[in-house]
């Protein structure tokens, strides 16, 4: 199950991204997955799942998007912030 590899490494890539001590303020991810990238959608939202609910990340979730192609992407990140909404 490759999948499950992915999944860390997607969580890798979030934690790049904002920083180990926001981890617990990011509410979702979304990702775009290739038609054929070998990938199945399923067992990596269940991965996904399981690495996200718990710390250091606390119940973000994950929105996976098919696209054509082979590619893997993740487009966005939410995160929380104490910043009053603009």
């Amino acid at each position: 199950m490759h999948e499950l590899s992915v999944a860390l490494s997607i969580c890798r890539i979030v934690e790049e991204r904002v920083g180990a001590p926001q981890l617990a303020s990011v509410r979702q991810v979304r990702l775009e997955v290739g038609e054929q990238s070998g990938i199945e959608i399923a067992n990596l939202e269940f991965c996904l799942e399981a690495l996200l609910s718990t710390p250091p990340f606390d119940g973000a979730g994950a929105t996976v998007a098919r696209t054509p192609g082979t590619g893997l992407r993740v487009m966005w990140l939410e995160v929380e912030d104490d910043d009053p909404p603009d």
